[in-house]
């Protein structure tokens, strides 16, 4: 009994020891802050900016929760060193590596978006302002459109901070403008080319030179510029600014294309109140002879299919509203203007359009804004 009494003494004593000095054998706080690192990859998105790392976490993370689980009930004394406690702790390691990592990585994609995304703002409200100060929007279509909602894409996926998709969306909208600024140049290049400059401006001082010899009256219409002026006797009497067909600063090369017609025409009819659905009218000789031989010889080359016309009624007139705010081709003068232009010109009077009287013309100076933009993007 005596020797009974003893062994549940010693007994109570371990328990007692046990309870006092043994511990888990794995901390649950370890535990805890490897919850945590998963969670943290999970919401760097590992599984996408670091596959291969992101992999090796899961796949030990879940072995060694097992073991966990399986050595649940098992205690050490604090002396005793842990395989599963080390290994959990070389992993919280790997894993508070690779988070920090895509700290700094995400950090570094944030910067370098953020600064894409903004410039790419700035650039397209820039080319919007420029293409609309040229009269090339319609030019565009639909691709101002378009790139607009690939630069809204990419702010949206930034603010996600889905920085991989904002730079992917970025990058089409890049390309897209720099393809926009390349078309402009394309199709309205020639107000840049000198040699073309230079013969606008002998066609404008062979109508002024006219006007001076034949001590009458004159107009001279810039596109450019958008401004019609008016001479007398050689000499600038009036200059205001116009609008032009919706297609405007193209040439023009067909019915309906909504593009002003470049050459030297004369006015061959004055319609007042009541003979014209504007406010009043100058009406052209458009087409003329030379009109007629390039439509001729781009229909047999090709570049005109063989439905088009050549089109015609082509006037410098005012508008009574604004559902005639828009020309189909023709050059539209504010009403007060045209009520000073109308009384002081009379059928016969010369009109030489032109594409631009100087080489620092409007649209020269924004397609080449336009090009270092293009460069810089």
């Amino acid at each position: 009994m005596a020797i009974d009494r003893i062994h549940k003494t010693l007994a109570g004593v371990l328990c007692v020891v046990c309870l006092t000095s043994c511990v888990q054998a794995v901390p649950p706080d370890l535990l805890v802050a490897l919850e945590v690192i998963d969670q943290d990859l999970i919401a760097l998105r590992a599984p996408e900016a670091a596959p291969e790392e992101y992999r090796q976490f899961v796949r030990q993370w879940v072995f060694l929760k097992a073991r966990v689980q399986l050595d649940d009930d098992l205690i050490r004394w604090p002396w005793e060193s842990s395989d599963l406690e080390n290994e959990l702790r070389r992993l919280y390691i790997l894993g508070e590596g690779t988070v920090s990592q895509l700290h700094e990585r995400q950090a570094s994609q944030h910067r370098t978006a953020q600064a894409k995304v903004v410039r790419l703002e700035e650039q397209l409200h820039t080319i919007v302002t420029k293409v609309e100060s040229i009269d090339g929007r319609i030019l565009l279509g639909e691709k101002v459109i378009q790139t607009d909602l690939l630069v809204k894409q990419a702010r949206s996926f930034f603010e996600q901070k889905d920085f991989q998709r904002a730079m992917q969306a970025a990058e089409k909208a890049d390309r897209a403008l720099k393809a926009q600024a390349s078309l402009l140049s394309q199709e309205l290049g020639r107000y840049a080319d000198e040699s073309r400059i230079t013969y606008w401006q002998n066609l404008a001082k062979q109508t002024i030179d006219w006007s001076r010899i034949h001590r009458s009256t004159a107009i001279v219409v810039s596109k450019a510029d958008r401004e019609l002026t008016l001479y007398k006797s050689g000499r600038k009497v009036l200059s205001y600014p116009v609008r032009l067909g919706f297609n405007g600063m193209l040439e023009k090369q067909f019915q309906g294309d909504g593009a002003t017609p470049e050459g030297r025409y004369r006015v061959m009819d004055k319609r007042g109140p009541g003979q014209t659905q504007f406010y009043r009218a100058l009406t052209l000789n458009y087409p003329n002879a030379e009109d007629r031989r390039r439509f001729d010889f781009a229909k047999r080359s090709g570049r005109i299919g063989s439905a088009k016309g050549i089109g015609g009624q082509i006037e410098i007139h005012g508008a009574d509203n604004e559902l005639l705010a828009q020309t189909l081709g023709c050059i539209m003068l504010d009403n007060p203007n045209m009520v000073v232009l109308y009384e002081g010109v009379s059928v016969g009077t010369p009109v030489t359009i032109v594409g631009a009287l100087t080489r620092q013309n409007a649209v020269a100076l924004t397609l080449a804004e336009l090009a270092q933009r293009r460069d810089e993007i």
